[in-house]
């Protein structure tokens, strides 16, 4: 059986993933010998982690014009739930990036926050990403959109995880008072 373009795409997908997940698990384990985050801007596990984040985004648009509309949500509830859940989501996720700053979204050390929505949740940017896999995977209506985002949505259940060892070194007992008061996604 012949493999075609779309199911190509779904796999390069499914492998990143994969890959990303395998890396939190190992920095989970081995926090000393962490992939995320990434011990410095020009290090591989810096380029390795982006690099294939990227190769997911890239994989996801493909999937997404390739895949429209090919499972078997109606009409009406794909788009009448999808919706609203995206934008909820990229809401959150844009209101995280802008409180954080582009060099803490990136996994490098930066000042502690706990402004904007990091008042309410340590993650807005992980909870407002997978909330926006979800409605976005209504919309396309794609069993292979839904399948990868799933996927997506465990790295950012795991990434988390990653990083607040990582943080409690950083930040020290103000993180720590942060991490007993606040929730970690609700």
């Amino acid at each position: 059986m012949m493999v075609g373009i779309k199911e190509s795409i779904f796999i390069v997908d499914v492998v990143a993933n994969y890959i990303l997940l395998f890396g939190l698990v190992w920095s989970i384990m081995f926090p000393e010998k962490r992939i995320w985050p990434p011990p410095k801007k020009r290090s591989w596990q810096y380029s390795a982690t982006w690099g294939l984040f990227y190769v997911a985004f890239i994989s996801n648009i493909l999937l997404l014009v390739l895949d429209w509309n090919t499972w078997v949500i109606p009409y009406e509830i794909h788009f009448l739930l999808g919706v609203p859940i995206t934008i909820i989501g990229v809401l959150l996720v844009t209101s995280g990036i802008v409180t954080l700053g582009i060099k803490n979204t990136y996994g490098l050390r930066d000042e502690f926050i706990l402004s904007g929505p990091y008042r309410y949740t340590r993650n807005p940017q992980y909870l407002g990403d997978m909330i926006f896999f979800i409605g976005i995977s209504l919309i396309s209506n794609s069993l292979y959109f839904l399948v990868v985002h799933l996927l997506m949505i465990l790295v950012f259940l795991f990434t988390p995880f990653a990083e607040e060892v990582w943080l409690e070194k950083q930040y020290g007992e103000e993180y720590k008072n942060y991490k007993r008061n606040t929730a970690r996604f609700l």
